[in-house]
């Protein structure tokens, strides 16, 4: 495994010494959509660099439902503050569409942290990339209607999937949108009608790209603007 394999934009920057540094104690992982990867209050013992896939951080409500606060695909990483000391998860993490990564221990990460001022650079800015994250995502929940969120999330999901089909039932979207399954309904039909998305059997396919970006909100772009403006080069293209 060398960087030039490794497909996670945070690890392909760091130093060619820095990397091999790193390389013995990563570990290769594939996870299954819906697997939970942390409960809030677990402990972190792994941090996961994504190489294709996407986790949902999520924050669980009083009746038990949980909505969707930050994603995280290779531009990423998750649990990198325990390079810091900090093992315990804030909020729950779980596989929303099916995961390739490489994780590295706890403590193994916290002595590469400890000894390389560009893993702990990585360890901070990944975590201020998530930050930026929920406070714009916070505001979009409270600022824009369901229409608008529902672009912005199909938008955030497209740029991690292979192809122009993501796959996921309307009850798993109202979870994360924070709204009523019906709700989702209402709207996937109308952007099926329009000509935007077509829906089936759990599959939704993208038709038209520059139309949802057309119709969603501002808070698609100022996510990507807040991971440039952090994470600098590291991100490339």
């Amino acid at each position: 495994m060398t960087s030039n394999e490794i497909k996670n934009k945070l690890l392909s920057a760091l130093p060619a010494n820095v990397f091999d540094a790193l390389r013995p104690d990563l570990v290769h992982v594939e996870l299954e959509a819906r697997t939970q990867i942390y409960a809030a209050e677990d402990e972190v013992q792994w941090v996961y660099f994504p190489s294709s896939g996407m986790i949902s951080m999520l924050q669980s409500t009083a009746d038990s439902r949980g909505i969707e606060l930050a994603t995280i695909g290779r531009e990423g990483a998750l649990g990198t503050m325990a390079g810091f000391g900090l093992n315990r998860a804030l909020t729950s993490s779980v596989v929303q569409m099916p995961l390739t990564a490489v994780k590295i221990s706890a403590p193994n990460f916290r002595r590469h942290v400890s000894q390389y001022a560009s893993v702990q650079q990585l360890a901070l800015q990944s975590n201020e990339v998530i930050l930026a994250q929920t406070q714009i995502t916070a505001a979009c929940n409270a600022l824009h209607n369901i229409e608008q969120r529902f672009c912005r999330w199909l938008l955030q999901t497209l740029d991690r999937s292979e192809n122009d089909t993501i796959t996921l039932t309307q009850e798993f979207l109202s979870e994360m949108l924070g709204v009523r399954r019906t709700s989702v309904t209402e709207i996937a039909s109308k952007m099926q009608a329009e000509g935007f998305i077509r829906y089936r059997r759990g599959l939704i396919e993208v038709l038209d790209r520059p139309g949802l970006e057309q119709r969603s909100c501002d808070c698609f772009h100022a996510v990507r603007h807040a991971q440039r403006t952090i994470m600098g080069t590291r991100l490339g293209k």
